[in-house]
C-alpha cells in the first residue's frame, strides 16, 4: 500500500470510527466498502467522498442527519444532501483548525479545500498536546470528545440468571418437580455479568490546569456510557466527589455543575492524603482505579506511594494517567510518581485527544 493510500485509509477508518460513536453503524464491511468506491472516485473533490461515505456507510433514513452532522465536524466545507423531492446544496460553517485567514481567501476565490486535507488536520489535532491548543481547537477536541462511546470490560457478578448451561439450579428444579409431580428435566443458571467498575481521581491543582478541562470531559463521557458503573473525585487539597454532577446529558451543563462542586481549583496537590480518604470511607475492590495527575505531591511522597499500594491490593487494575507520558523523553522523576510507580499496572499519556480514545480502548478490554 502507498503512503498516500494509507493515508486516505487512516483517515476515512477513523472518519467511520466517528461515525459509529454517534450511532451509525459504520461496521468494518461498510468501512471497506468505502475504501473501495474511493478508488474509482477522486478523493479531492468533496462532493465524491461525501457521496460515497454516504451511500456506504448509512444504514437507513434515520443515519443521514447524523452522518452530515460528523461529516461536517470531521471533513468541514460544503456537504451535498439529496431528498426525494429534488437536490438541495447544504452549506455548513464549521471551525477551522488550520490558518483562518487562508481558508477565508479560498472561500473568496472559489476554491474548496479537499475533503482528505481537511480530514488530516483533524488527525492532526488529536495528537496535538491539549495544553498548547488554541480556545478553538481546544473546542474542537471536546466536541470529539461528547462523541466518544466509551466502552466498559465485563465482569462476573455475584448473582445469578436462568441459564441453559451451567451449575445445577436446585431450588427451580425441586419447585419445578413439585408444580409438575415429575423431574422432568434439570435447570441450571449462571452468573450474570455487568461493566467493570471505574474509579476515576482528576487532578485539579494548578500544575493540571491546562489538562483539567478536558479530563473532567473525559470523564463525563465515561459517566455518560456506563453510570451505574463510574464513581469520579476531583482531587488538590480537597477529595470532591462530582460524579451527580457529570450525570447531565450535556457536557457544557455537567462541567459548570462539575466546577460549581469543586471547591479547590488550581490549588496544591495532596494526593497521598486524599487517597487515604478515599480508602477510609469506601473500597475499590474489583474496580478500575484511574488517577489523572502530574505527580507534582506537595504531601508526602511515602503517603502516597502507601496509599496506592492500598489501592493495588482491592483494584482489578490501577492506572496512572501522567499528561508529560506523551513525552519521548519523559522520566518519572517526581515524588509522587516515584513513590506510585512500583504499584501501578499501567503508566500511559493524558495529553490529547488519542491518548483519551486509546485509555477508553484500555478501559474496554481490561
Amino acid at each position: 500500500m502507498s503512503e498516500a493510500a494509507g493515508g486516505l485509509a487512516a483517515t476515512m477508518t477513523g472518519f467511520a470510527r466517528t461515525l459509529r460513536a454517534a450511532g451509525v453503524g459504520a461496521d468494518h464491511q461498510r468501512t471497506q466498502a468505502l475504501l473501495s468506491a474511493l478508488r474509482h472516485l477522486d478523493v479531492t473533490r468533496p462532493g465524491d467522498v461525501y457521496w460515497a461515505g454516504r451511500l456506504t456507510l448509512c444504514a437507513g433514513p434515520d443515519d443521514l442527519p447524523r452522518y452530515d452532522r460528523c461529516f461536517q465536524a470531521y471533513f468541514g466545507g460544503r456537504t451535498a444532501s439529496r431528498h426525494a423531492a429534488g437536490a438541495v446544496t447544504v452549506t455548513r460553517h464549521t471551525l477551522a483548525l488550520g490558518d483562518e485567514a487562508d481558508d477565508r481567501a479560498r472561500s473568496a476565490e472559489g476554491e474548496d479545500e479537499s475533503a482528505p486535507g481537511r480530514a488530516s488536520r483533524t488527525e492532526l489535532l488529536r495528537h496535538r498536546d491539549v495544553a498548547a491548543l488554541t480556545a478553538a481547537e481546544r473546542a474542537e477536541v471536546h466536541r470529539m470528545l461528547a462523541m466518544l462511546r466509551a466502552g466498559r470490560a465485563a465482569r462476573r457478578s455475584r448473582r445469578f440468571e436462568p441459564a441453559a448451561r451451567g451449575r445445577l439450579d436446585q431450588r427451580r428444579t425441586i419447585r419445578e418437580a413439585l408444580r409438575k409431580g415429575d423431574v422432568a428435566r434439570l435447570l441450571r443458571r449462571s452468573h450474570t455479568v455487568r461493566p467493570r467498575g471505574v474509579v476515576l481521581f482528576v487532578d485539579v491543582s494548578g500544575s493540571m490546569a491546562p489538562y483539567a478541562e478536558t479530563l473532567l470531559r473525559f470523564a463525563h463521557a465515561l459517566v455518560r456510557s456506563e453510570p451505574r458503573a463510574t464513581r469520579v473525585y476531583s482531587v488538590g487539597t480537597r477529595l470532591t466527589p462530582i460524579t451527580a454532577e457529570l450525570r447531565h446529558r450535556d457536557p457544557g451543563t455537567a462541567l459548570d455543575a462539575a466546577s460549581r462542586a469543586i471547591p479547590d481549583w488550581s490549588g496544591g496537590t495532596r494526593l497521598g492524603e486524599e487517597l487515604k480518604e478515599f480508602l477510609t470511607r469506601g473500597h475499590a475492590r474489583g474496580d478500575i482505579v484511574v488517577i489523572a495527575s502530574d505527580g507534582w505531591e506537595r504531601g508526602d511522597p511515602s503517603l502516597l506511594g502507601a496509599q496506592v499500594a492500598r489501592l493495588a491490593r482491592q483494584a482489578y487494575r490501577v492506572i496512572w494517567v501522567n499528561p508529560h507520558k506523551g513525552y519521548d523523553d519523559y522520566e518519572p522523576l517526581t515524588g509522587g510518581m516515584r513513590a506510585a510507580l512500583p504499584y501501578l499496572d499501567d503508566l500511559v499519556a493524558g495529553h490529547s485527544l488519542a491518548a483519551y480514545e486509546a485509555l477508553s480502548e484500555r478501559l474496554a478490554h481490561a
